[in-house]
């Protein structure tokens, strides 16, 4: 292990799971690094270029990055990482089951070989894991009728691995003084069932018995999943609906992963608590659950495949992933008429598949075919128990006529769809939809007629594109279809001149509201918050006639905006009332070609248009921006000024982009900016910014400036 200290005189630890066994994951631990810089992410930047910049952001940094399971060579500069030279205060680290991996990464003149606890080490980490009572009843050299004795078996038996000892320390965490050793029974007896297998899934195996049959299932779903990266929780409560696992209740779902974190059998992932991640050992264990057991799976995600695997391969499968892999055509018919899941998401060249290819499939519940290049969906008639269809961010032109016949779909998510034609004729059918999302499709609703989807009686989640003010009108009628709307696309909306969001009164439940290419639009105003809106993700974009956003003092409609988004609006000044945005943690603007300012603070008058005083403070006396973490400025060739140096409490990340005539930017030492961990920018702006202390040039340029 590397010192303490050394953490300590780091400015960022980052640590990244590899296992590379088949394909490097060089998305997923660019993802990771980005995240912990908290570093904008940008899907269609090359990996290339973000490898370069990663580079510079980590060259800039004294960091301790730990790669865990490296099981084969890779280029750490093509991910990302800088090599540290000898001068260097920064460490890389890396953990690998082959030592030969040390040698070919250049890592064997600090080689550790790691060992397992010994027996007092093994016995202080188990009884950390018990609850207070029964670690105070084993902990005793008293104990009665030999609690401590049996204990002490299920500890040792754990053979001084952390994982194992962590896992059945959970497990056991809650035992009765009399329970104890038909415990020390069943892991002793679980370990000699085992035949050439890792001793651990012995152990490992009593943790997963003591789990419900339902707790059990979901685990095991768990394993359909690539072996690195994060899993979202959303999606797996989504699947496990489908999947008849939670009786249609969605509570239950975020209820058992809160008990697998609990036993260990999942680890949170991430710093927004929206995703989980499963260790590679655990996901072992489950994968040989699954053989020992009368159901198979057929799971291949993340291994780098260029072709689906054979048909015989999916006989008698009941849940198959391939997800995340090279695949581009499925042109075989497979014969599989037990699966009930099938995953094939995150294929970018998957193109292709036969039109027969569901003929047989008619227990499927779970599809999802999102992030694939495909145009057309197979004939679909046989996929009479769907519930489940994500057709998201694909190239799908129109769906199959006989969609309406799909009858217990209840989740069809066609958001970004960017060649969709048509859909609601389809849609309006599925009496049994709960979800529906056509948001940024580009099939959207034109004509008041077409808005046909009071049908859909069970519907809880509405995202929608609407071409049409009347139609949006209609939407906003007191009516469960309003009601049930979270996310509003309005597109190419003609004649629209004003947008006012407390006419939105109906959509209580809406959460992101995405505004492009309606050119006519003149004004938007946040007036004084009279509805239960709840609105979080704002994006304003391509709107040449936009002058004016109107925001009234606290209480307003854009209270709990989180993030803020704004692109080619060319008559746009500047966005003075974006200090008003109590609750914004993220803010871009782009390409908006007259704006001048963000905030304009060189007058104090009284706009009485606005209705608003612009003063160093805004209208709740508090200090600007409070929770404000990213600010990314691009391609704004006017730009002169960000704002007046004032307190950015929680500010991470400035990067600034093709904004010549920006001399200055609000940060000084008088100032809170304490959080802050890197400006982005060309060396050729950040030369020629002007300072009023050249003290505080030098401090900024040595601890935070990332070349761009």
């Amino acid at each position: 292990m590397f010192p303490f200290s050394l953490i300590c005189l780091c400015q960022v630890v980052i640590f990244i799971e590899v296992s590379n066994s088949e394909t490097l994951n060089t998305v997923e631990i660019q993802q990771t690094i980005s995240e912990r810089l908290n570093l904008p992410w940008n899907d269609a930047e090359p990996i290339a270029k973000r490898a370069k910049f990663l580079i510079k952001a980590l060259t800039r940094k004294r960091f301790v990055i730990l790669l865990d399971d490296v099981r084969k060579k890779f280029q750490l500069e093509y991910v990302g990482i800088p090599t540290p030279d000898t001068n260097s205060q920064s460490k890389l680290i890396l953990t690998t089951r082959y030592r030969e991996v040390c040698f070919q990464m250049n890592a064997q003149r600090s080689l550790i070989e790691m060992r397992i606890l010994g027996n007092d080490a093994s016995w202080e980490l188990f009884l950390g894991k018990l609850s207070k009572e029964a670690s105070a009843s084993v902990g005793w050299l008293g104990s009665q009728n030999d609690t401590r004795e049996h204990a002490m078996k299920i500890a040792q038996s754990c053979g001084g691995l952390p994982l194992a000892l962590n896992v059945i320390g959970t497990a056991v965490a809650g035992l009765e003084e009399g329970e104890w050793r038909s415990a020390a029974d069943a892991i002793a007896t679980n370990m000699n069932n085992i035949d050439g297998v890792d001793e651990m899934f012995g152990q490992l195996k009593y943790s997963y018995k003591s789990l419900t049959p339902t707790q059990q299932q979901c685990f095991l779903y768990c394993t359909l999943f690539p072996e690195y990266g994060s899993i979202s929780k959303e999606q797996l409560v989504d699947y496990w609906l489908a999947e008849g696992l939670l009786l249609n209740d969605c509570e239950k779902g975020y209820q058992i992963i809160r008990s697998l974190v609990s036993a260990c059998l999942l680890q949170a992932s991430g710093s927004m608590s929206t995703k989980v991640k499963m260790h590679h050992v655990i996901r072992q264990l489950g994968l040989w659950l699954v053989n020992k057991s009368d159901t198979k799976f057929l799971v291949q995600p993340g291994m780098a495949l260029d072709n689906a695997p054979s048909a015989g391969e999916w006989n008698e499968a009941t849940r198959i992933s391939i997800m995340s892999n090279n695949i581009t055509e499925v042109s075989f018919s497979p014969n599989c008429k037990n699966v009930t899941t099938l995953l094939m998401q995150n294929n970018p060249k998957l193109n292709k598949m036969s039109y027969g290819f569901f003929r047989t499939m008619s227990s499927l519940k779970v599809l999802d075919l999102s992030h694939t290049a495909i145009t057309s969906l197979p004939e679909c008639a046989t996929l009479v128990a769907l519930e489940h269809l994500n057709l998201s961010h694909t190239h799908i032109m129109r769906l199959p006529e006989c969609l309406w016949l799909l009858k217990e779909l209840k989740h069809l998510d066609l958001s970004v769809t960017i060649a969709l034609e048509d859909a609601l004729n389809n849609c309006s059918k599925l009496h049994k939809l709960k979800v529906l999302n056509l948001f940024r499709s580009q099939y959207g609703i034109r004509h008041v007629d077409n808005l046909n989807l009071d049908s859909l009686k069970e519907l809880v989640f509405l995202g929608i594109t609407i071409y049409a003010e009347d139609v949006l009108q209609k939407l906003n009628m007191p009516r469960p279809l309003a009601n049930s709307t979270h996310r509003l696309n309005l597109k190419n909306c003609a004649k629209m001149i004003y947008i006012k969001i407390s006419d939105l009164n109906h959509m209580k439940h809406l959460e992101e509201l995405y505004v492009e290419s309606c050119y006519d639009l003149n004004t938007v105003v946040a007036d004084a918050e009279l509805t239960t809106s709840h609105l979080l993700f704002l994006t304003l974009s391509v709107l040449p006639s936009l002058e004016s956003v109107v925001v009234a003092p606290m209480p307003h409609n854009f209270q709990y905006i989180r993030k803020l988004f704004i692109s080619q609006c060319p008559k746009l000044l500047n966005i003075t009332w974006v200090r008003r945005l109590r609750l914004l943690e993220r803010l871009a603007i782009s390409h908006c070609d007259e704006m001048l300012e963000i905030v304009e603070d060189d007058h104090a008058s009284d706009e009485q248009d606005h209705g608003m005083v612009e003063t160093s403070r805004n209208d709740t006396g508090q200090s600007d921006f409070p929770k404000l973490r990213l600010i990314v400025l691009t391609g704004l060739k006017k730009l002169r000024c960000i704002c007046k140096p004032r307190e950015f409490p929680c500010l991470e990340t400035l990067r600034v982009e093709d904004c010549p005539n920006l001399r200055s930017i609000p940060l000084s030492f008088t100032h809170n900016y304490g959080k802050l961990k890197q400006i982005c920018g060309s060396v050729d702006w950040w030369e020629k910014l002007q300072w009023e202390n050249r003290e505080e040039v030098a401090c900024l340029d040595s601890k935070y400036f990332i070349p761009i």
